[in-house]
């Protein structure tokens, strides 16, 4: 693996899936339906790769897993801010393909396909306890927090499984999730979200 130290991204990130709530994933038990379609997306804050600013980019991330998630096989395919340049893509692509190590490492080790990598028009939007990701043409996703008994957000914090590790979870449901593109086509709603700050680095 060709690591390189100096990178870190900072922001907000947000996933649906098609499990109910709370994911049995995490607890790296078998999907509620017994297949995951997982998507998941990052607003990069404040982030940096050899030097070349990442500041304010999303990304996305769509998931298919056959079966028990940390058992791996998954298909993975990537969606890259169309504001990226050049560099910034490559950078990009570098981090999210676990080339540089950090927690991305540890995802992509599940992956056994890559369907594809693009640039795409990406809107990721925030409002209090709601999330929303836009991706014209291929998905779009709303979720919404959950409060907890004691008020305030419900939170999960250091499950055995988790696209975050840096930041307790937020435990949210979808309003509408639905993603289409290479074989895919999932529509689902009333189910699991998470949403948290996150902080990635080698």
């Amino acid at each position: 693996m060709n690591k390189t130290t100096n990178w870190q991204l900072q922001g907000s990130y947000f996933e649906a899936c098609n499990c109910a709530t709370s994911c049995p994933c995490i607890w790296l038990q078998p999907p509620s339906e017994g297949n995951c379609k997982l998507l998941v997306a990052w607003h990069i804050e404040s982030g940096h790769y050899d030097g070349q600013s990442l500041d304010g980019l999303n990304v996305a991330l769509a998931c298919y897993s056959p079966g028990t998630m940390i058992e791996g096989n998954w298909q993975a395919a990537l969606y890259v801010d169309e504001r990226a340049d050049d560099a910034q893509f490559e950078a990009i692509m570098q981090i999210f393909s676990g080339q540089q190590g950090g927690h991305p490492a540890l995802l992509m080790s599940l992956v056994s396909e890559v369907l594809g990598a693009k640039k795409v028009k990406i809107d990721y939007q925030i409002q209090d306890n709601r999330r929303q990701l836009i991706i014209p043409g291929i998905a779009q996703a709303e979720i919404e927090g959950i409060k907890g008994i004691k008020g305030g957000d419900a939170t999960i914090d250091n499950p055995p499984l988790c696209v975050v590790t840096s930041h307790p979870a937020v435990v949210a449901r979808s309003s509408n999730y639905q993603y289409q593109d290479y074989d895919k086509v999932w529509k689902f709603t009333e189910r699991n979200g998470f949403y948290s700050p996150f902080t990635y680095q080698p």
